[in-house]
């Protein structure tokens, strides 16, 4: 696959004057306020307020059923709120028609017309709206050089592949100039390899044209290395809207410490000093503390455990998944109490399972949660 030119290397396609002439067809500021769509007692949207901000790509992450695709069809046009309003730069276009939106979309399926080339594709909205055959085809042939496919315009979407075809699909979003791109899952269908090459490309494509984009995905890696900011819905309601770093590292709920990535829920107890106990150490909370003490539950990353051998641990290990320059191990504490540690693999050749071992918390603050009502025998992200 051949990589997208940057912006250095392209100024971008020669669009002709599209419907929001005399607007910056870029930068676009989205806004969802209090948005409510139930479908019959079940409720997508539960008052969400939301804000992509010009430029930027948002990913919209949860679990199925958290409201993330009903967001992206109300914002395109498919579905109407029951309540609240849609804003593009300030605009209410919550009861425009999705064909006057200015909103180019990209499926999960490729949805290309299989009648059609990959130019005409490309070219099929312009033709609607009466662009001359010269400026239609001129638009196409330089998006699909910036897709990278600048000699695929006379192939028909059985003669690509399936990440060729995506790709045309992106460069058809764009042909319209629109101010907002929405991507609704669009690797999911692609194998590994080709999905990891494409949301690299998808990212510097976006960041080479400036154009606000609101990106669906299941795949939490995907939400992590793309977008500026990703927001996680869970119910119809946002937990939290950060950047990937803060999301990780700073979670602002139990919920999305737990989605996001991998947690260990371990138990403590409160020292009153803002300080917790935990798998024998003390460490510092994270924000702030709870006031007394008492029990709790402690979140730790894998990463923020140590493990070594040692005859004398208190606790065993289960099993080592090797993953590369790194192997997690899971090590049973007792009283039906697992944690997951990421360690050095080079680190782990004596850590098998029915080892002894003593663990230790690295000496970072930690989050801390009230306790669960029911604990799981190994703590883990939820499924997305």
């Amino acid at each position: 696959m051949s990589a997208l030119p940057t912006a250095a290397r392209r100024p971008g396609p020669s669009w002709p004057a599209s419907p929001a002439e005399g607007r910056d067809a870029t930068g676009a500021r989205v806004e969802f306020r209090s948005l409510r769509r139930a479908f019959g007692p079940t409720v997508a949207l539960d008052g969400l307020d939301l804000t992509a901000e010009p430029g930027e790509l948002l990913a919209l992450l949860g679990p199925s059923g958290c409201g993330k695709t009903t967001a992206l069809r109300v914002l395109a046009g498919f579905e109407q709120p029951d309540s609240g309003e849609v804003l593009v730069d300030g605009e209410d276009i919550t009861r425009i028609p999705a064909n006057r939106r200015d909103a180019g979309m990209v499926f999960q399926s490729y949805s290309l017309f299989p009648h059609l080339n990959a130019r005409d594709n490309v070219a099929f909205g312009l033709r609607v709206r009466k662009v001359s055959a010269a400026e239609r085809h001129a638009v196409a042939a330089d998006l699909l050089d910036l897709v990278g496919l600048p000699d695929h315009g006379g192939r028909f979407p059985h003669q690509m592949s399936g990440g060729q075809q995506q790709r045309v699909a992106l460069a058809r979003a764009l042909a319209l100039r629109p101010r907002v791109l929405l991507l609704d899952e669009p690797l999911s269908a692609l194998d590994a390899k080709v999905r990891l090459t494409l949301r690299e490309e998808i990212r510097r494509l976006q960041l080479s044209l400036g154009i606000t984009t609101v990106f669906v995905t299941h795949d939490q890696e995907e939400a992590l290395s793309m977008a500026d900011r990703v927001a996680v819905l869970n119910a119809g309601r946002l937990e939290q809207c950060a950047p990937p770093a803060e999301l990780y590292e700073r979670p602002a709920t139990a919920f999305v410490a737990e989605f996001v990535g991998t947690m260990n829920r371990l138990p403590g107890r409160l020292t009153g000093t803002g300080s917790v106990e935990v798998a024998g150490s003390t460490l510092p909370v994270d924000g702030e503390a709870p006031a007394g003490s008492g029990p709790v539950d402690v979140l730790i990353r894998p990463e923020g455990v140590r493990a070594e051998a040692d005859p004398d641990g208190t606790a065993t290990v289960v099993s080592a998944s090797f993953l590369g320059s790194v192997t997690r191990v899971l090590l049973d504490l007792g009283g039906g109490v697992a944690v997951k540690a990421d360690l050095p693999s080079r680190d782990t050749a004596d850590l098998l399972p029915g080892v002894r071992a003593r663990v230790t918390p690295v000496p970072r603050p930690v989050l801390v949660v009230p306790v669960a009502p029911v604990r799981e025998p190994s703590a883990g992200k939820a499924e997305a």
